[in-house]
């Protein structure tokens, strides 16, 4: 499998489980097309469905695109917050093979998005949020002693 393939079955697992049409357009880039397809909607949910986040994972690991993998990092961080995300991406750079520690390379850049309560409804009343979902320094380190 190439990695176009590998990323392009991440993206339609994702689709699936979001409930949105994974059928493959055609063209070129078709990963790139479905994953675009797929950026707002993932963006607007308050809450993904927990099934989620491992394909939103994988798929932001395979992106073979830097600047691109954001699409899938920035609705995972703001659903499931920074700290489960960067904690996916240091077992990727851990355990993985060498082309998942280098999606976990790129992703890792586009894990410090920053947070802003107006563009993501993950944030309750009052543009509060939990914390304990972004407090990263432990996983900071891990990640820099590699």
């Amino acid at each position: 499998m190439t990695e176009s393939d590998a990323f392009l079955a991440c993206v339609r697992e994702v689709a699936r489980l979001f409930g949105a049409d994974d059928t493959v357009p055609p063209g070129d880039q078709p990963a790139r097309q479905l994953a675009c397809t797929l950026r707002k909607p993932l963006l607007r949910r308050e809450r993904l469905p927990e099934e989620l986040f491992a394909p939103l994972m994988a798929a932001s690991v395979y992106d073979p695109d830097p600047s691109f993998c954001r699409w899938f990092v920035e609705p995972a961080v703001n659903a499931f917050g920074r700290r489960r995300v960067m904690a996916a991406l240091l077992d990727y750079r851990r355990g993985g093979t060498d082309a998942e520690r280098a999606g976990a390379d790129r992703a890792w850049y586009c894990a410090h998005v920053p947070l802003k309560a107006e563009r993501s409804p993950a944030y309750g009343p009052g543009g509060v949020r939990d914390p304990a979902l972004d407090e990263v320094g432990d996983i900071k380190e891990a990640w820099r002693a590699l």
